[in-house]
């Protein structure tokens, strides 16, 4: 698996995740948002999850 030295990534269960090392394997992300207005880091998401 190519790992992302850009990319740190803490969710183990994203079928991105570097597993041996806290890092994504994707090249790049997208990131949404959960409400009208983000405000915060809580209205945030990383829209390229993929459950393992």
């Amino acid at each position: 698996m190519k790992v992302n030295r850009s990319i740190g990534c803490s969710v183990t269960e994203c079928r991105y995740h570097a597993k041996s090392e806290p890092l994504c394997s994707l090249d790049s992300i997208q990131v949404g948002k959960n409400a009208s207005s983000a405000a915060s880091e809580k209205d945030t998401e990383c829209s390229s999850f993929d459950r393992e």
